[in-house]
């Protein structure tokens, strides 16, 4: 029999987000059905019984999937059915992923999969902001370990006010757009962006996100008490051997911490060194033993070595190599380094490196989304590529990967408000990322920048980004927080907090916790410190490139706009597309128009100028009204026994009769000295008032002859 339970939740504002399970999908380790006003997903939960041999991971998969009918649409492509998951579900799925990762136990290594689904949506509310909320009560409903509840909610701020989940109306008002996960006890995850906000403004909005946090994971530890699922599946995933531990430790610690506060800044190096140290000790076992006891070996001396790098910085101040916790590694910056490029710069910070260029293109190169709730144009692109050889990895390199994705998405968020409003051109910026040891996203930002302004796209302000890294012990009363972390000090350390901003304010931000006990206190020390080592990177990018070059690159396209009255769409168009067709092979300029707010809005591009000049002429003349009286160059179009018409405008034909081409009387056209396609000067003398004819006359230009004079007549006497 169906028994399901429902649990309410009130957003305060007369919204209600209801979980209901028991109903849907009971085969499931658990199942949530969400629903906020029209907006309805599923969520649920299965979990391995076991682990997998020698799985020392967390091995979760999150999916996110929203389905076309939920919105009343069909699915585009040939196949009219779901595909490949979009950009925007992958970027979901991360969101979900990166709040709920951290809080499995730590040797729980079950394979566990989470999916969400969009059901149902009225296009009003957004859906993204509700699947934490989701997936987190599904575990809760499951017997599956998991040291929750968490939730996710947006916060906005429109016109002053914070608006939790906002609706897609209201964001697109707002400065402030921010993503924030979180425990009832703890913040685990934030990611957003802004309009040039100040660090004390960010941290507000964290907080307002947090109070609502709590009641929405208050409400899923009543929803599991109500199912009678407080108690969790017990597993034993993890054999250990402490004996075997406490050797390792005992053996490798001292060898480790040493490697650890050598300041040694060859990321490699340093890694060979920590190696040799486990391989020292894997050398004094038989065969036997290190078929026995291998993996447990790797295992234990990772926490070796983790902890040998924690404490160098938390008792001597000693990074791995050798900064003091607010020390930027060194910078060094190069525009116009690819001469084919629209803009180019590379941007190295100690061992990361980026080569970023950037595209101008026209209208025809706009991106067209077509999600499920989400359909239009995309003007300013930004990828981002992290090929195996920046580590030094041997092995190929596959398609893009959602680390790809959600990293080249925070860069596009940091430099997308630096666009300046209705830019003619597209945009599209790619970091290939050449080497790497931490922060490699923020590189993407300083070197998208110095790209940006090389290639003349006259941004409102530089922007740069850091990432800042936490050691932290006993519930966070001892920490550290460190400026611009390696790839270890991420990898090891308890959060990666990357921020990014112009002089004046933040415009991106990403953070991932990895422990519990992260204070208000912690975060606003992180962001003051990272705006100072963002400002320090600003001013080592302007020493490169100050501001953006005046002009494009020779080998840039010129783009020119023309804004148009409505009724003229379809003339510079033409029937068939034959008139703006015309326009592209006869001037060899790119045209593209469209409609927008009641008028044409008409793209000329092109790398030549005259190119442009030609172009931009013929439409003018097609939208010009013809006036009676005035002059044209026109050409003939074809030739009639009656006369010639002749285009006088583009798209405008008028007939020049026989008899108004000369003053002289020609009885025939062949004798009139005009062939297709000879320019001539003419002029309109009339326009039909009830068909729309145009009347030319060349004649009327040409001085007119004198009349001859009448004979003399005589009398017959001979006198006049």
């Amino acid at each position: 029999m169906m028994n399901p339970i429902t649990k309410s939740i009130d957003l305060g504002d007369g919204r209600t987000i209801t979980l209901e399970t028991g109903k849907l999908a009971k085969q499931a380790d658990g199942s949530v059905m969400l629903r906020m006003g029209n907006t309805m997903m599923l969520a649920t939960v299965c979990a391995a019984k076991d682990a997998k041999p020698d799985v020392d991971f967390m091995p979760l998969q999150v999916e996110y999937k929203e389905k076309f009918a939920a919105f009343g649409r069909f699915p585009g492509g040939f196949l009219r059915r779901e595909g490949r998951a979009s950009d925007y579900e992958i970027l979901v799925c991360r969101l979900v992923d990166r709040a709920l990762r951290p809080l499995f136990p730590d040797d729980y290594h079950a394979e566990v999969f989470v999916n969400v689904i969009l059901f149902s949506s009225d296009g009003v509310d957004m859906p993204d902001a509700l699947a934490g909320l989701a997936a987190s009560a599904a575990l809760a409903v499951s017997d599956v370990p998991f040291n929750g509840p968490i939730s996710e909610v947006r916060v906005a701020r429109v016109d002053g006010q914070f608006i939790l989940n906002p609706t897609f109306a209201q964001l697109e008002q707002a400065d402030m757009d921010i993503m924030v996960g979180a425990t009832i006890d703890n913040i685990m995850m934030v990611e957003g962006e802004f309009k040039e906000v100040s660090e004390a403004e960010m941290l507000e909005a964290i907080k307002v996100a947090h109070e609502a946090i709590k009641v929405q994971c208050q409400a899923q530890i009543e929803l599991m008490e109500a199912l009678g699922k407080t108690v969790k599946r017990e597993y034993c995933h993890e054999v250990n051997d402490e004996e075997l531990r406490k050797d390792v430790w005992a053996k490798c610690y001292d060898k480790a911490y040493a490697v650890a506060a050598s300041a040694n800044t060859n990321k490699h190096e340093r890694g060979d060194n920590f190696a040799a140290i486990v391989d020292e000790y894997k050398a004094g076992l038989t065969e036997e033993e290190l078929a026995e006891k291998g993996s447990l070996i790797s295992r234990y001396y990772h926490d070796v070595e983790k902890e040998a790098m924690r404490r160098s910085i938390l008792d001597e101040g000693k990074r791995l190599d050798g900064r003091s916790t607010t020390e930027i590694r060194p910078i060094w910056s190069e525009v116009d380094y690819l001469p084919g490029a629209h803009g180019s710069a590379i941007f190295t910070r100690g061992e990361t490196q980026s080569l970023t260029t950037v595209t101008l293109g026209t209208k025809l190169d706009e991106k067209i989304i077509d999600d499920v709730l989400n359909n239009g144009k995309e003007r300013f692109l930004l990828h981002y590529n992290f090929p195996p050889f920046s580590t030094g990895d041997a092995r190929p390199q596959r398609g893009v990967g959602r680390r790809e994705i959600g990293h080249g998405n925070l860069a596009h968020r940091a430099l997308k408000p630096m666009i300046p409003a209705n830019y003619p051109y597209v945009i599209r910026v790619v970091s290939d990322i050449l080497e790497s040891n931490g922060s490699s996203s923020m590189a993407t930002v300083c070197a998208g920048t110095l790209a940006l302004m090389d290639a003349g796209v006259q941004i409102k302000k530089p922007v740069t980004g850091i990432a800042m890294g936490l050691i932290s012990e006993k519930k966070g009363t001892n920490f550290a927080v460190l400026s611009d972390i390696l790839g270890d000090e991420d990898h090891l350390g308890d959060m990666d907090f990357k921020v990014c901003g112009t002089k004046d304010g933040i415009t991106a931000t990403q953070m991932d916790i990895k422990v519990d006990g992260l204070s208000y206190e912690i975060l606003e020390k992180a962001l003051n410190q990272a705006r100072e080592g963002r400002l320090h990177i600003m001013g080592k990018i302007l020493e490169t490139l100050p501001e953006p070059r005046a002009d494009f690159k020779e080998n840039a396209p010129r783009i020119e706009v023309i804004i148009i009255n409505k009724e003229f769409i379809g003339a510079v168009i033409g029937p068939g597309g034959k008139i703006i067709q015309g326009i592209q092979e006869e001037t060899g300029a790119i045209v593209t128009i469209e409609e927008i707010d009641g008028y044409g809005r008409v793209e000329i591009s092109a790398t030549s100028r005259t190119s442009i000049e030609a172009a931009v002429a013929k439409i003018k003349g097609i939208v010009a009204v013809p006036e009676v009286g005035e002059v044209y160059t026109a050409k003939v179009r074809s030739v009639m026994p009656y006369g010639a018409f002749c285009e006088f405008l583009p798209g405008k034909d008028g007939l020049l009769h026989i008899s108004e081409i000369s003053w002289d009387r020609i009885e025939d056209m062949e004798k009139a000295g005009l062939k297709e396609g000879d320019e001539i000067e003419v002029k309109l003398i009339d326009i039909d008032p009830k068909t729309g004819k145009f009347k030319l006359s060349r004649k009327v230009l040409l001085p007119r002859p004198p009349r001859p004079e009448k004979p003399v007549q005589k009398n017959n006497d001979g006198n006049n």
